[in-house]
């Protein structure tokens, strides 16, 4: 049985008072939101810290909002069962509804938070172990080693970023509202992330997500996401799909997004997907240029063995997905997952 390390557990009931404890605190602490994540991890002994700061009593953190020029404010601590539930959410982001729906299964969603899945560690493989299991391989670059076992000689951890709901969120242009002791700031999800499978995200020390705000989507927004897995539940993807198509009031696509996760430590945007616009939905040049972006991004992308399951697997579902996830988006019939 694995067991939890002592820890001193702190429950502020306040933005303010937890940013104060972490400001405080400094590395001794970690961040607890839905736990369903961290705990486990604590369990393998991937982080072993002295106090955990549980968010569980912030109720100003809970909440999905429509402000009032059109954003939708989804707060950090929102169960990932609300958000795939919400009306609100689905009408406004479909793609977030249906990435929101895929993660893990009814027990974990309705613990599990939003931000808790946006700031999703990256994952391994080789690292996502017990203690046990992780020494008796030899430690790697993310935790304790020197060696890369994913990528023999490798200098660069390559965990990859398994978050559902970050590419979702990516292409409905969402901002991150952090906040700190004495601070407060935006980030664009864009920019929040970086190439590195050891701490992919820019965040400051000391600080806690506070809220996510997604832009107003116009009448002519579709979208869909389509997630990879082994199992059809609970399973972390293997690949992740999000796709954004906005039409104009004429049919034709004016925007386009796709963003694929599970493949490095950051979600990746394929520009290519901007071939789609101005081409009409059910015609046959949208079926031809649906297939050549799928190719394109089957050429740009290359899966690793830092996941479970085949890797040539995998690397052959980046088209199927991203084709069928484009077609779910026009349709309305996502989301796309393997059974």
């Amino acid at each position: 049985m694995l067991r939890l390390p002592r820890f001193e557990l702190r429950q502020p009931t306040s933005v303010a008072e937890a940013a104060g404890l972490l400001a405080d605190l400094g590395s001794k602490a970690v961040v607890l939101a839905g736990g369903t994540d961290l705990l486990p991890n604590m369990k393998h002994e991937l982080f072993t810290p002295a106090v955990v700061v549980s968010l569980g009593r912030i109720e100003a953190l809970r909440g999905i909002r429509v402000d009032a020029d059109g954003s939708m404010v989804i707060g950090s601590m929102t169960t990932i069962a609300d958000v795939a539930q919400s009306q609100v959410v689905a009408e406004r982001a479909p793609c977030l509804s249906q990435a929101a729906s895929l993660i893990a299964g009814p027990q974990l969603r309705r613990a599990g938070t939003i931000g808790g899945n946006v700031l999703l560690d990256t994952r391994c493989q080789y690292y996502n172990q017990s203690h046990f299991w992780r020494t008796a391989l030899g430690f790697c670059l993310k935790k304790d080693g020197t060696a890369c076992h994913v990528v023999a000689g490798g200098s660069r951890c390559v965990a990859a970023s398994a978050a559902d709901t970050a590419p979702a969120l990516m292409t409905l242009g969402a901002t991150l509202e952090l906040e700190r002791a004495g601070a407060q700031r935006a980030v664009a999800l864009e920019d929040f992330w970086v190439s590195d499978g050891l701490v992919n995200r820019r965040m400051l020390p000391g600080e806690i997500l506070v809220s996510i705000r997604i832009p107003p989507t116009p009448p002519g927004h579709r979208g869909a996401y389509g997630k990879l897995r082994e199992r059809g539940s609970i399973d972390f993807p293997l690949l992740g799909v999000a796709v954004r198509l906005d039409l104009d009031t004429s049919g034709l696509i004016e925007r386009a997004e796709l963003v694929l996760t599970a493949l490095a430590a950051r979600p990746r945007r394929l520009s290519e997907v901007a071939s789609l616009l101005g081409v009409r939905p059910g015609t046959h040049e949208f079926d031809r240029t649906v297939k050549e972006v799928a190719e394109t991004a089957s050429r740009r992308c290359r899966t690793l063995s830092n996941l479970s399951g085949d890797t040539a697997w995998r690397q052959d579902m980046i088209p199927v997905y991203v084709r069928r996830t484009l077609h779910a988006a026009i349709a309305g019939s996502g989301p796309v997952h393997h059974l």
